[in-house]
């Protein structure tokens, strides 16, 4: 065993590589090897001789796996450190200019919204994309002749024969969100609803499907004049003015009572879009104080409670904003039109830091 052990460590410390090294573990330990043939002649020894020669055959079998280990880990060391001094890289040569991707101006003017509403106490509230149309319609007090529950102009979900739940539509809207809202928090709330809407329809100015945030806000003296402060406070912040006219002009929605468009005063000098100077008026958005049957539909007391609601369109605001002049182009998925009119990853919107940058 001496003879064998002073061999194989021998030939192990002289290996060039690790495929010499395979063929002595081979030699040595293997199924055929010098020393697991010595193992198989214990059977033929006596008891007495076998309590000698298992315990040196089984630290011989350990020392030589245990040097094969070593030389191993040796050679590799080796291999490495003449790979690293055959394979360098100069870390002063300059780098390859890298596009960076840009923040699409949807998801921008989201937070630009958000972060304006969040500073006059909105949080963000959130609901599913696929709604009843009780959410979507019924709640809202809109009467099931309502030309906006057509299936020319909305979306609904296909049911199989024998489906006796109500009806699903692609939302039209986010005021189902509020009509959550309301269920899950009751009164008093202050929430904007951002989000996806649907409605079959395509050209310049709509697509089917596009982007809406409205607001809701409940408490028990809220008035028409509160939410003309908000929507000022809003708009001028938004288009980062000093000042702003709005108009209100009375009109109808199901939803609120007395409902208003709010116009703002602005002027179009050669094709810009200038906001609160001027002589021209652009419609931006339908408001107005919330209809008592939507509050008793949610779950809220019209007797004890009041508040207003009201919506835009996020990819119009965008649009007015950043001079995009086609609402298509927001899906397009136009990288010479993302690049230019994408904004920087690390562009984030705050009040106190400028909105656009």
């Amino acid at each position: 065993m001496d003879d064998l052990r002073d061999k194989y460590l021998g030939l192990i410390s002289d290996a060039a590589d690790e495929a010499a090294l395979e063929d002595l573990r081979v030699q040595a330990v293997g199924k055929k090897g010098e020393i697991s043939l010595k193992m198989r002649e214990l059977g033929k020894m006596t008891p007495e001789e076998r309590q000698v020669a298992g315990p040196a055959l089984n630290a011989l079998k350990d020392e030589i796996n245990s040097a094969l280990s070593a030389k191993k880990a040796a050679l590799e060391d080796v291999a490495l450190d003449e790979r690293l001094r055959g394979e360098w890289l100069d870390v002063t040569l300059p780098g390859r200019a890298r596009r960076q991707g840009t923040i699409h101006p949807i998801s921008q003017v989201t937070e630009e919204v958000t972060a304006i509403f969040a500073d006059m106490g909105f949080s963000v509230a959130e609901g599913p994309q696929i709604d009843s149309d009780w959410y979507n319609f019924d709640a809202l007090n809109i009467p099931g002749h309502h030309p906006a529950r057509a299936e020319m102009d909305t979306f609904y979900m296909h049911r199989a024969d024998g489906d006796n739940r109500p009806p699903h539509v692609l939302r039209t809207h986010t005021s189902p969100v509020q009509i959550r809202s309301m269920e899950a928090n009751g009164a008093p709330i202050r929430i904007i609803a951002p989000g996806r809407v649907y409605r079959a329809d395509y050209d310049q100015t709509h697509t089917p499907m596009f982007h809406q945030v409205e607001g809701l806000a409940l408490d028990k003296d809220i008035s028409m004049a509160n939410l003309k402060w908000v929507l000022e406070e809003f708009v001028k912040a938004y288009f980062e003015v000093d000042d702003v006219e709005l108009r209100f002009r009375a009109s109808h929605f199901p939803f609120t009572e007395p409902s208003a468009e709010v116009d703002i005063r602005c002027s179009w000098e050669g094709g810009t879009l200038k906001v609160g100077e001027g002589d021209d008026w652009l419609e931006i958005l339908g408001s107005g104080m919330v209809h008592p049957k939507v509050l008793e539909n949610a779950g809220v007391d019209p007797n004890e409670w009041q508040g207003f609601a009201f919506g835009m369109g996020i990819d119009r605001i965008a649009m007015l904003k950043y001079g995009i002049p086609d609402l298509r182009a927001f899906f397009d998925s136009d990288l010479r039109w993302l690049r230019h009119y994408g904004f920087s990853a690390l562009d984030v919107p705050t009040l106190h830091g400028g909105l656009s940058g």
